[in-house]
């Protein structure tokens, strides 16, 4: 099995740079299921029904959340009627949607779960640990991919290993910054901290930085846009290869590419 996920994606500007380079990585890699976390794909935070069916329209398979999941409460209108976005599963008291789903690719079952993190984070969830044991019990054997959508690279670094063997792959989200950890861990599950961001390249995380220097530094009440003109678009991608049979890792390759070039960090 060989699987293409994308960090967050951020604003139009993500959409566009996912949308242009998807033909061409599909051509290299070859992948059988295709991933995105979309929880910042609308103005940067949340998604909206029209850049979900975008972001399905571009050639993803599945669009994952985040900590901005709700950020845009139309989601409810809709999301029972798309088994292919996945919420966070261990969000409290809400009930639509789903957080975990398996499809049938070639045959084979593919699970993909979300999941938000503890540490330095504000939403109340409840235990990542926990209910990825009940996932694990209630899932088909088969290829398994996770979202964990965390602050602390610690703590996605301790998730993996706690659960190496037992997924395909814990793929961490939300920091916007490409690690450089990307490995298969020893017994067969395939990690990387954080897989990036797909956005503007000249940006503070996705966002255009006079907007965030306003807020941050100088404490203004200024609006934080992912808007701003000349672009360079900025791809952050895993590409995963899983055996069929055991349903673990083989490989991971971490994809970064500014303005359609592979680039090294640096």
């Amino acid at each position: 099995m060989r699987i293409l996920f994308f960090g967050d994606v951020v604003g139009k500007q993500g959409i566009q740079a996912l949308s242009d380079a998807l033909p061409s990585l599909v051509e290299e890699f070859q992948p059988d299921f295709i991933i995105a976390n979309g929880e910042n794909a609308s103005h940067g935070f949340g998604i909206t029904h029209k850049d979900y069916l975008a972001l399905r329209e571009a050639g993803v398979d599945v669009v994952t959340l985040g900590n901005h999941w709700h950020n845009r409460g139309s989601i409810d209108d809709y999301i029972e009627d798309c088994p292919e976005l996945i919420r966070p599963y261990n969000v409290r008291d809400y009930d639509l949607g789903s957080g975990s789903t398996t499809f049938d690719v070639n045959g084979i079952p593919v699970t993909v779960t979300n999941l938000l993190g503890t540490a330095f984070m504000k939403e109340e969830v409840s235990s990542p640990v926990f209910c990825m044991n009940d996932i694990i019990q209630a899932s088909p054997d088969g290829i398994h991919i996770v979202d964990y959508h965390a602050e602390s690279t610690s703590e996605k670094a301790t998730f993996a290993y706690f659960f190496d063997g037992r997924v395909t792959a814990v793929l961490g989200t939300h920091t916007h910054v490409q690690t450089a950890d990307a490995r298969v861990l020893p017994k067969g599950t395939a990690f990387i901290s954080d897989v990036g961001l797909n956005g503007n390249y000249e940006s503070v995380i996705g966002f255009e930085p006079e907007s965030v220097i306003q807020r941050i530094l100088f404490g203004n009440n200024h609006p934080i846009t992912t808007e701003q003109e000349n672009s360079i678009p900025l791809v952050n991608a895993v590409f995963i290869e899983a055996d069929d049979e055991t349903y673990l890792a083989t490989s991971i390759i971490p994809i970064y590419r500014v303005g359609g070039k592979e680039r090294i960090h640096g």
